[in-house]
Formats: structure tokens, sequence, C-alpha cells
């Protein structure tokens, strides 16, 4: 007899259940209305610059400010500020729009910008004011570059801005207003192009190029524009003046100095022309000698002619007394004055006698 063998089924092991996580917890019973609600974001670096300009510039200074905009996606736009306002208004316009940093654009005869930076939060400054020279818009360049709308840039400075002490300040502040911040919402994740400030002839060159590939191949997008440092000031757009430019000349001086020079090269125009009628001959030059000869070209008449003025000049010859009987006759002459001298002394000595 054999065994029968019962196949027993084994109890499985109690599973746990998989509670998905609540993605919004509840929140506590109580809390006050004073406590933040903290966000989890990652746009930490919260800088906005305000963009805008006063009344008064022309139509490439506009299009220059607009191409800043571009390259600066977290910018804040204002429209123009009335020039009669004093610029201590632009921080209270920054603290209305939540900027900490300004950039105006301020023109002057619808011929010179002038350049504000300035970081505003609590106007404790820095603020610098630069002369915009050599103004060249993306319009007008037609680079070959081409980089992402609302890239974030590379900033590149010169080793100059290590040495000179207003060129560190000035560094810094470059730094914090062209950079555009990480995980802005209006940025692009991408690095592709580059700023580059370079110190050289005592001015500061903006470029901006496009990063081609890594190796360092670079092609120039625009805009292109020189910043000639004016001074710089302790306070946003007030304060005292921390560093000034002794080599500044303002564009108005200079227009001065060229309209002078061209003043004296006027004034001596005039005078060689005064100078000219003044010596001018009244009575016309007399003519060529045998100028007659000139007058017919058949080779019998000339020789005629020249003839005729050789015969002339042999009797003028033979009328003219020779040059010894000339001498003579000079001779005779001055024998003859100083004869007449010495009988003029002789009369007054004997009318002298006569009367004593």
């Amino acid at each position: 007899m054999g065994r029968k063998f019962q196949n027993k089924k084994k109890k499985a092991a109690p599973q746990l259940e998989i509670v998905p996580l609540d993605e919004n917890p509840p929140l506590p019973p109580q809390r006050s209305s004073d406590d933040v609600v903290p966000k989890k974001e990652k746009w930490v670096n919260k800088q906005r610059v305000l963009v805008f300009s006063a009344r008064g510039i022309s139509h490439r200074d506009r299009h220059l400010m607009k191409d800043i905009k571009t390259l600066m996606p977290h910018h804040r736009p204002e429209s123009k500020m009335e020039r009669s306002k004093t610029l201590s208004v632009v921080n209270e316009m920054c603290e209305m729009k939540h900027c900490n940093k300004a950039m105006l654009f301020e023109g002057r005869r619808k011929r010179d910008l002038y350049m504000w930076i300035s970081n505003t939060s609590g106007s404790t400054g820095p603020s610098a004011k630069f002369l915009i020279e050599n103004i060249h818009t993306m319009a007008e360049l037609k680079m070959t570059g081409n980089c992402l709308r609302g890239s974030r840039p590379l900033l590149s400075f010169d080793s100059k801005f290590d040495e000179l002490p207003h060129l560190k300040l000035l560094k810094e502040l470059f730094v914090q207003t062209y950079s555009v911040p990480n995980h802005h919402p209006k940025s692009q994740p991408f690095v592709d192009h580059v700023f580059t400030f370079t110190y050289l002839d005592k001015r500061i060159w903006f470029r901006n190029f496009q990063i081609l590939s890594e190796d360092g191949g670079l092609s120039e997008v625009g805009p292109r524009y020189v910043m000639n440092p004016v001074k710089i000031f302790d306070g946003s757009f007030t304060g005292k003046t921390i560093w000034e430019n002794p080599d500044y000349v303002s564009p108005s001086k200079q227009r001065q100095v060229l309209k002078k020079a061209a003043k004296d090269k006027y004034v001596n125009r005039v005078e060689q022309k005064v100078k000219h009628e003044a010596t001018r001959p009244i009575r016309a030059y007399d003519g060529m000698d045998n100028d007659e000869l000139f007058e017919d070209d058949d080779p019998v008449e000339t020789a005629k002619i020249l003839a005729a003025i050789a015969k002339k000049k042999k009797e003028e010859a033979a009328k003219q007394t020779p040059k010894s009987a000339l001498t003579k006759k000079i001779k005779e002459k001055q024998l003859q004055a100083v004869k007449d001298v010495i009988e003029k002394k002789k009369a007054r000595t004997i009318k002298r006698v006569k009367k004593v």
C-alpha cells in the first residue's frame, strides 16, 4: 500500500499596500496670518534691471536701447522719463517696479548719449555715468553671428579690470547688471554667447560674440558701443563723487575746438586774399622781346624780321658814344662841379671880410 501525499498549498506572505505620496500635504490645523508660506523655487538670484530713457534721444540711441533689452531677458521696461524730473526719481521708479538695478539713457542735443548704471536697492549705490561713443546697432551691422534669444551670456573682462581700483568697482557693477540670473523664467537654459568688456584708450569697449565651438570659435553678433567713463558716485544717482575721469572732454567742447580750427582756416584765407589784392601790380607786365616772331609761321618773314632787328641794333650802337668818351665826359662834369663849389666858398669869404 502506498502513501498518499497531499499537496498542501503554502500560505502567501501578506503584501504591503503602496500608498501614493500626497503632493499637497495637509496644512497644519492652525497657522498665523503673518507667517510666510515657503515656496520652493529654483530662481534664487532675482536681479531685475529697469531699462528706460529720458526724452530727447535720437533714433539710433533708441535702437541701441532696444538691442540691449533683447540681450537682457531680466529687464523691466518703462516709459520715457520727463526731462524736468530729477534723477533721484529713478530710485522710486525702481522701487515701484521691484527692480534693484537701473540703466538710464540720457540724450543731449540729440547728438550725445549718456548712460547711467546704478544699484538702486535701498539707494545705496554706487552709480556710474558713461558717455556712449561709436554706436553700431544690430540692424546696421548685419553680422553673421546668431545667438538664441534670451540665452544666458558669459562675461569676459580685460586684465585691467583686476588692476585699477575704479575698474574693479565697475566690473562688479557690470556683472550684477548684464548677467542673466540662473533659472530666470524668461531666459533659456543655454550659454551660447559672450559679452566682452575691453579697456583700451581709457575707454571700455563692449562687444557681443556668438560661441561657435568649444575650441573658442567666435562670431560677432552686435551691437557695438564704447563707454567713456565720466564719474562714479557713492549713492544711486546722488552722493559724493568717488572717482572722476581727468581725461574726459565733453563732446560740445570738442565741437567748439573743431569750429575754432575751421574759423582760423577761414581767417587765414581772407588774409591771403587781402594781401594778394594789396600787392597786386597796377600795370600789366611788358611783353616778351621779339614777340612778333611768333605771329607768323612763314620762315622767310621771320628771317626778314630778324634782319631788321639786327640792323636796328647796329644803328643804335653807332649812335651811342664809346665807353672812353663817356668816362671822359663824366670826369669833366665832376671837375666842373668841384670848381663851382670852390668859387662859391671864395665868394662867401670875400663878403665876410668886407663886412668886417
